[in-house]
C-alpha cells in the first residue's frame, strides 16, 4: 500500500505514555515553534468497540502489547530521561483504563477553545499527581479546573459514552493512525517521513524548520509586480499547547 502524505507536520500524543509525555515536555520546552505549526492528533489504544470499528473499515490498532521485561526496562528508561530533564514523575496506578475516557473528552476540550490547556492538564494530573485520567470524575474535576461550563464538563467526562462521537471523531482519528502507520507514541509524520520516539523528535523539529523556512531568492529572477499580493499557508488550530479560550 502506498504511503499517505500529510499535508502538514503531524503528531500523534498520548496521554497512556511516558514518552509522550516527555516529549510533549520537549516540545513545549525546546521547539515552541514547532508546536505551533503541527497538527496535535490524540492516540490511544481501543477498547472492544473501537476495534470493532475499526474492522469494519479493513483497519486495525498497530500496536503490539509490551513484555514484562519491556515494561521493567521503560521503568529504568524513563527514571534516566526524566532526571536528565529535571522532571519529577509520580507513577499512577491503572485499574481497568478505558483510554476513551482521557481521549474522546479532548475533542470536547477542543470545541470549547480548551484543547492546549487540557493536554497540558491531562499530563499533569497523570504524571506528576498520579491520578486516574480514565476515572470520570478526573475529567469533569479538570474541566471545572479549565473554567468550563458545568454542561461542557458533564459532556467532557462521559465523552467515551457518547455513541456519535465515537462513530464520528473518535472512530475517524483512529482510522487515520492506522492509516499513518503510528505504530507507537510519540509518533510524528512529515510528508512521507515518519520519526518514532523522543529522541526522533530534534530530527523531526529540523525538518519541519527546514521546510518552513524561505528559499533563497534568486537575484537574477525578475522582481514581482507591484501591488502583487503573498499568502503564507499556516496549519489550523489542532490543539497545541498554549492558553485556554
Amino acid at each position: 500500500m502506498t504511503a499517505r502524505r500529510s499535508r502538514v507536520p503531524r503528531f500523534y500524543f498520548n496521554f497512556r505514555s511516558p514518552y509522550s509525555w516527555i516529549a510533549y515536555r520537549d516540545l513545549m520546552d525546546r521547539f515552541p515553534d514547532v508546536a505551533q505549526v503541527v497538527e496535535w492528533h490524540p492516540w490511544w489504544e481501543p477498547d472492544a468497540d473501537g476495534e470493532r470499528r475499526m474492522a469494519e473499515h479493513q483497519r486495525s490498532f498497530p500496536y503490539t502489547a509490551m513484555s514484562r521485561d519491556k515494561h521493567l526496562y521503560i521503568l529504568q528508561d524513563v527514571r534516566r530521561l526524566t532526571t536528565d530533564r529535571g522532571l519529577a514523575v509520580t507513577w499512577p496506578v491503572d485499574r481497568d483504563p478505558v483510554w476513551e475516557v482521557p481521549h474522546l473528552a479532548y475533542f470536547f476540550a477542543l470545541d470549547a477553545g480548551c484543547g492546549p490547556a487540557y493536554i497540558e492538564r491531562i499530563y499533569r494530573a497523570r504524571w506528576k499527581e498520579g491520578r486516574d485520567i480514565c476515572d470520570r470524575e478526573v475529567i469533569a474535576e479538570i474541566a471545572a479546573d479549565l473554567g468550563l461550563p458545568a454542561a461542557v464538563a458533564d459532556r467532557m467526562a462521559g465523552a467515551a459514552d457518547d455513541p456519535e462521537l465515537r462513530a464520528g471523531r473518535g472512530l475517524r482519528a483512529l482510522l487515520n493512525l492506522s492509516r499513518d502507520g503510528a505504530f507507537g507514541v510519540p509518533f510524528f509524520l512529515l510528508g512521507y517521513d515518519k520519526y518514532w520516539g523522543v529522541d526522533r523528535l530534534p530530527a523531526f523539529a529540523e525538518a519541519v524548520r527546514s521546510r518552513a523556512a524561505p528559499t533563497p531568492l534568486d537575484p537574477s529572477a525578475p522582481a514581482p509586480p507591484d501591488g502583487a499580493d503573498f499568502v503564507a499557508a499556516r496549519s489550523g488550530d489542532q490543539g497545541h499547547a498554549g492558553g485556554c479560550g
